[in-house]
């Protein structure tokens, strides 16, 4: 039975990383990726001197704000206008299969623009850079999270209407307002400043892009994930009720 499970999720994932790339769109948001994200390195490096990966770990979750709503917009809302989101329900696949092979597609494709960067980590080392690996390890793996927890939000908001920009507008509301929290902290009372720091993403970023691998910041980003993907497949459930 667990193997079937696999096996279904994975049926799923392969379809829609498909989809992606059998799409001109696909291409256009990754190559305006990686040519905004490679504009502010290429900035900070020649003209200001700055041989890291800081200004690169900065600017990546300022993009995820439309890069990730804009890839997983359509994951599920497509799905709804054209109505096949019936005729996969029908299938021996459960609603959590569909959801997760539908996430994993979603997130393959922002672990695929993130490879797009590596060319910059190359391009320090081939320089003869001093770079502290660690530092470049934790920081991928904080914007991998990050895009992890970014795909689950716009998966759920695809989820919610039939039609892709709705699901694009409300993906970056929900997103924004994570990325925004621990901005606003002057604004809330000392009493729930700690519960609202602990809820911004870019909180539990800068904890581990300093090389700082706490289990709390691992939790955090699971249990969001998990959170949005539990939405998600009670949302895909309910169209058998409608």
């Amino acid at each position: 039975m667990e193997f079937l499970k696999v096996h279904n999720t994975l049926v799923i994932f392969r379809r829609e990383l498909k989809s992606f790339f059998d799409s001109p769109m696909s291409y256009v948001i990754l190559v305006i990726f990686a040519v905004v994200t490679g504009y502010f390195f290429t900035n900070t490096f020649f003209l200001y001197g700055q041989s890291d990966m800081r200004a690169l770990f900065g600017i990546v979750p300022l993009v995820y704000l439309f890069f990730v709503p804009g890839i997983t917009m359509s994951l599920i809302s497509r799905e709804k206008g054209l109505g096949t989101i019936e005729i996969i329900s029908t299938l021996p696949i459960k609603d959590r299969d569909i959801v997760l092979g539908k996430y994993l597609a979603g997130f393959s494709l922002v672990l695929i623009a993130l490879l797009t960067t590596s060319l910059h980590y190359i391009t320090l080392i081939a320089v003869g850079n001093e770079i502290d690996h660690g530092a470049v390890f934790t920081g991928y793996l904080g914007l991998a999270l990050v895009g992890g927890v970014y795909a689950s939000i716009g998966l759920f908001a695809s989820g919610l209407t039939d039609n892709q920009v709705v699901s694009f507008i409300i993906a970056i509301a929900i997103v924004f307002v994570f990325w925004l929290m621990d901005k606003m902290l002057i604004f809330v009372p000392d009493s729930l400043a700690g519960i609202v720091q602990y809820m911004s993403v870019e909180f539990h970023l800068s904890n581990i892009s300093r090389g700082v691998i706490d289990t709390r910041n691992l939790i955090y980003f699971s249990s969001v994930i998990g959170f949005f993907l539990f939405l998600t497949t009670r949302l895909v459930e309910s169209r058998r009720w409608n």
